[in-house]
């Protein structure tokens, strides 16, 4: 079999390219950017048009929003205070986010809001990174009280409307009980917006300052913000949320005049970023060459290995279990992979196609990207669809699918 330069079988390439385009044919995905690497040699494919209506064509330098596929990249931030000791691990936050000190917690997940007792310990930055702080998306309480009030003080959705500045988002979040002792169980999301709001605190500046300085410009990561500037709009493609009945391309958000167009109030560290398929793959490089871009150090390696190894313990280890089990049918499996480090999921158990040990993340708005250290791979898949119906998903599961069997 005829191998490529890029570490794939040319047979297997041409079959990847043809599993994606069956979903551009299939007109459930307008349009979509692949990247795939290995031993420093990369392939893309653009398929597809920007709008669900034609116009212009997909292109490499296409802008994307990362949704939670911003995660690993924003938790880089953090990691550089820890290599800095500017942060340790199992220090509490309180001199930080005071709005965190001295925490109730419900006496029942499913409990009303003022049935409390006092948090055993304070919150610690390892709660942070490992979302375990004791609030946050859990699909096994979506009807509880705290669920509701999380919902309605924090969230900043298409649907919600834009986040309040940092200051007021804390304030609001410390108006809340935990759900949850600090430490204690697993949930989804919320950890990383606290933790950005963490390193702004430290630093003493935005989240994206300090992440230009030490992650974006040294990797070149020119494209990668929270916002796409006005000299740049015309990369971005409107979000669509299909209808989950009909299938009918609904936009969540336009490229000019929407949410990605301007300066947010607060930049989201666990779902805000935009971001191309060429900045995202210098990112996991610099994560599979162990912090090293070139001859310049980013991270350190051990701060690599914390992020990209499961951190876990078992009893936290069951709630990420029975929360994605929940979803995978919905999802395609997309989550259900292990285990989590700091910002992203690590895989410890073959459940497809990838082996265990690899990490990354998925995003709600149609984009997947991971590394495989094992094979020394980059998989990069960028859409503008969002999970409203199974279509990106399954998008998402074909092409990790097809990639696997094209490595020579």
């Amino acid at each position: 079999m005829a191998t490529s330069s890029t570490g794939f079988s040319d047979q297997g390439l041409r079959r990847l390219r043809k599993v994606l385009a069956g979903h551009v044919e299939s007109q459930k995905i307008p349009g979509l950017v692949a990247l795939v690497s290995r031993g420093g040699h990369s392939h893309v494919e653009t398929l597809g048009t920007m709008r669900h209506d034609g116009g212009s064509p997909m292109r490499r330098d296409t802008i994307f929003r990362m949704a939670s596929t911003s995660k690993p990249v924003t938790m880089a931030a953090t990691m550089v205070l820890l290599d800095e000791c500017r942060l340790r691990l199992d220090d509490p936050v309180d001199p930080w986010l005071p709005e965190l000190a001295d925490r109730r917690v419900l006496k029942r997940p499913d409990g009303p809001l003022d049935d409390t007792v006092p948090a055993l310990r304070p919150i610690t930055v390892r709660d942070l990174l490992t979302s375990t702080f004791g609030l946050g998306v859990d699909f096994e309480s979506m009807a509880s009280p705290i669920r509701a009030a999380t919902f309605e003080r924090l969230d900043y959705s298409v649907a919600s409307g834009p986040a309040p500045e940092p200051d007021e988002w804390m304030r609001r979040l410390g108006e809340l009980p935990l759900q949850y002792q600090p430490g204690v169980r697993w949930q989804y999301d919320l950890s990383s917006e606290v933790a950005g709001v963490l390193v702004s605190r430290v630093t003493g500046q935005p989240l994206e300052t300090f992440l230009r300085e030490r992650i974006l410009d040294p990797l070149g990561m020119n494209d990668t913000a929270f916002h796409v500037p006005a000299d740049k709009i015309d990369r971005l493609p409107p979000l669509y949320g299909p209808d989950p009945q009909t299938g009918e391309f609904t936009v969540w958000d336009q490229a000019a005049g929407g949410r990605s167009s301007t300066p947010p109030a607060f930049q989201g560290a666990g779902g805000g970023l935009v971001s191309t398929a060429d900045d995202y793959h210098s990112y996991f490089r610099m994560l599979l060459n162990h912090g090293m871009h070139g001859s310049e150090r980013i991270l350190s390696r051990t701060a690599v290995e914390l992020m990209t190894t499961n951190r876990l313990s078992p009893g936290q280890q069951t709630a990420r279990d029975t929360m994605f089990s929940g979803v995978a049918h919905l999802s395609c499996g997309q989550g259900t992979s292990g285990g989590w480090g700091f910002g992203m999921a690590v895989r410890t158990a073959r459940s497809d196609y990838a082996p265990i040990g690899q990490y990354g993340w998925f995003g709600g708005t149609g984009t997947t990207a991971y590394a495989d250290p094992a094979n020394q791979l980059t998989g990069i898949l960028l859409t503008q669809v969002g999970l409203s119906t199974p279509d990106s998903p399954r998008a998402m599961n074909d092409f990790w699918t097809t990639l696997y069997q094209a490595i020579d």
